[in-house]
């Protein structure tokens, strides 16, 4: 056996350290270390040979009692400082730290431009060279870059898509570099007081408000500004729009995510231009589980309106919730089925 020499340089005593943890099968995260750490620890093991007991039990030790020693730790990175300090800064301060966190090269400034509202990425995407819209597109998570690609008028949305094809070869520092432009083009965008838009705002209100309401609201707007009419119309997810707007694929997830019986209310109570989302709902289960959702809604029985409507309300907020999770993408609904339940004098005036 080899037996090391009692001076081993800390470098050494981390390697023995990591190489017992390994050995008795321990979660060891690596990857966390800077680049520059991981490949000095890996030379380091490569070149070391046989450690004796006494030895490894001596560094093993003095490593425990170090630990122990330790008072307090910090997460020393800005983003593990700011997810430990939380709520307990403005987000103003928080989203300056970020940005300056990623312009100064000591985050990923793709993970920033990420969490960047879809308003803000598709207004990037229209003031930015078509590659670079494309590489935003390409790093996007799929659900916001589906999100935001719904913003964007149809002529820049295909050529971009195209240009995402030629975006396979760019290599890490060159793909870098845009995300740090992209941070830095961030800062020259207009910063409204107002987060939400009208339009958006509007909408979201309208979403969760009762039928009457909105169908008053909608019909004064058709009047007064029948284009900002149409924008809000586009905004508005209802349960009568669960068919053009929610893919059957993610029918059973929105199921199991709603409770049994508010579901069934919600059916049981649907007529008119309601009814549809029932069997389009029930169309993308099972056909042991929608005959045992059919029992259900006949057990219910007869459902008041304002009952019924809660339902449908509990249902939809659900869906919204999960889209906002990222768990589904809604589905654009046609501009030909927009144009047509636009007021006549919009459409004709157009």
């Amino acid at each position: 056996m080899i037996r090391a020499t009692p001076g081993l340089t800390p470098r050494q005593k981390a390697a023995v350290v990591v190489r017992v943890v390994l050995a008795d099968g321990e979660g060891l995260d690596l990857s966390q270390l800077p680049p520059e750490l991981q490949a000095l620890l890996a030379q380091e093991m490569s070149v070391m040979e046989l450690v004796d007991r006494e030895t490894c039990d001596q560094i093993l030790t003095e490593f425990c009692d170090m630990i122990e020693a330790v008072g307090v730790t910090f997460p020393g990175s800005i983003d593990g400082t700011l997810d430990f300090l939380g709520a307990h800064l403005s987000p103003d301060t928080t989203l300056r730290l970020q940005k300056l966190a990623a312009l100064n090269g000591a985050a990923d400034p793709w993970d920033r431009i990420a969490a960047l509202p879809p308003a803000q990425l598709a207004e990037l995407a229209r003031t930015e060279a078509v590659e670079v819209a494309a590489v935003m597109f390409s790093r996007l998570p799929v659900a916001r870059a589906t999100q935001v690609f719904g913003l964007l008028d149809a002529g820049l949305a295909r050529r971009i898509a195209y240009a995402m094809s030629l975006t396979a070869g760019i290599e890490a520092p060159a793909l870098r570099r845009i995300g740090l432009a992209l941070m830095r083009a961030v800062e020259s965008l207009p910063k409204p007081a107002i987060d939400a838009q009208p339009v958006e705002k509007l909408g979201a209100l309208l979403n969760l408000a009762p039928a009457q309401t909105r169908d008053t609201v909608l019909a004064g707007l058709d009047q007064d500004d029948a284009a900002f009419a149409v924008q809000v119309r586009r905004t508005i997810f209802t349960w009568a729009n669960i068919p053009r707007r929610l893919d059957p694929r993610d029918i059973p997830r929105v199921m199991r995510e709603v409770d049994a019986a508010t579901i069934a209310k919600a059916m049981a109570g649907a007529t008119g231009d309601d009814a549809p989302t029932v069997e389009f709902l029930l169309g993308g289960l099972g056909s042991r589980l929608a005959d045992s959702m059919r029992e259900e809604i006949e057990a219910v029985g007869k459902v008041s309106a304002r009952d019924a409507e809660a339902a449908m309300t509990t249902v939809v907020a659900a869906i919204r919730e999960m889209e906002q999770a990222g768990e589904l993408v809604l589905l654009t609904e046609a501009e030909e089925e927009e144009d047509a339940a636009a007021p006549p004098s919009a459409v004709s005036g157009a």
